[in-house]
């Protein structure tokens, strides 16, 4: 079977169906991810191959998307042709990493591109640091559906395409961190209770120690805001898939119970303060002019808070997910129809956002 494939298409709420899932623990959990970083026999690791090496993996990998069953409607992007906003846009979506937009010249390598289901959160980023990244995500704490939804695009896309593997070492990839099985599984987790009770660092040290790293907004090399954590294994080599997806699950499920904790410590010991936090944040987003991002970051923080502890009725935790993907630059700049200055991106995010919560109320 041929899917319908659009190459190029405009980018509308692609990547985003995560969002409306209500998946298990997803007042603390927003998502889960796992990707799958996979290369093809008989080409050099992406970043040796030429131009016309990776301009043939892109076709190649194009063609195997659209006979991919699993996929059904793909869309496919050459990153290369998109606009900078464009591109910086699917960043914050995180569907694509930094690494696939911002090559080693500054800008995507030819043959860089992204090919993503319409109707389900599956992708598959192409000559980024390897050659295919296999990809999926989910609302919530649902390693192991993503990891199954990952497993079958795998089955599909190494069906077409033959993967470099070797009997001892398993999967061969371009960093020796996911030689093995190529896994890379990560939730993206709301900790504020952890910061606010000074445990956080114990914890992360604590997970550490277990062969689980963290990162922020981005991924690797970004900054966390807003108490958004992404914890993701370390390695892959001498492990089975099953097995790694359930040493993250079990860990992020410690987690979420010292979270847990956290959160009734603070609302047994200091009630009338975690209430006049979440009630400022709230009051601050509904009314603010200008909102820089980081900012709005911690404000949504501690407004989530509320909402999960039930210190407000709403909006829901969907709601305030949607807010933090467009009220990003590159999706207001988008918006606004312009690129915008630092002074201009503040305002148009107040503005989202104070229109956000203004039909959250009327609802």
């Amino acid at each position: 079977m041929t899917n319908i494939v659009r190459t190029d298409p405009p980018i509308e709420e692609q990547g985003l169906g995560w969002i409306e899932e209500d998946g298990p623990d997803s007042e603390i959990v927003v998502s889960s991810r796992v990707r799958l970083a996979r290369n093809l026999q008989g080409y050099p690791f992406a970043s040796h191959a030429t131009d016309d090496e990776r301009e043939t993996l892109f076709e190649r990998a194009r063609a195997a998307a659209a006979a991919a069953g699993v996929l059904d409607e793909v869309d496919v992007w050459e990153i290369s042709r998109l606009e900078p906003r464009d591109r910086l846009l699917l960043l914050e979506r995180r569907l694509v990493s930094r690494e696939l937009i911002d090559g080693p010249g500054g800008g995507p390598r030819r043959g860089a591109g992204l090919a993503l289901a319409r109707t389900r959160t599956f992708g598959l980023m192409v000559n980024e640091e390897d050659h295919l990244r296999l990809q999926t995500l989910r609302g919530g704490l649902q390693l192991t559906a993503a990891w199954r939804d990952v497993d079958q695009l795998d089955e599909a896309i190494g069906a077409r395409l033959p993967y470099a593997f070797h009997h001892e070492f398993g999967f061969l990839t371009s960093c020796p961190t996911n030689v093995g099985t190529g896994l890379r599984a990560s939730v993206f987790i709301h900790l504020p209770g952890l910061v606010l009770t000074r445990q956080i660092r114990k914890v992360l040290e604590g997970m550490g120690q277990l062969g689980v790293t963290y990162r922020g907004l981005y991924g690797e090399g970004s900054k966390i805001v807003g108490n958004f954590f992404q914890i993701s294994n370390q390695t892959t080599l001498g492990k089975t898939e099953e097995d790694l997806i359930d040493q993250l699950s079990l860990l992020v499920g410690r987690v979420i119970g010292y979270e847990k904790q956290a959160r009734s410590v603070l609302l047994r010991e200091a009630p009338n303060v975690l209430e006049d936090k979440v009630w400022r944040a709230y009051g601050l987003l509904r009314h603010a002019r200008s909102l820089p991002f980081e900012e709005m970051m911690n404000l949504l923080s501690g407004v989530r808070l509320g909402v999960s502890l039930k210190l407000l009725k709403k909006p829901r935790v969907d709601v305030i997910s949607r807010i933090m993907i467009h009220a990003q630059t590159a999706h207001l700049a988008r918006a606004a129809g312009r690129w915008l200055d630092e002074t201009d991106a503040d305002a148009f995010r107040a503005r989202y956002v104070r229109r956000a919560l203004t039909r959250v109320d009327a609802t």
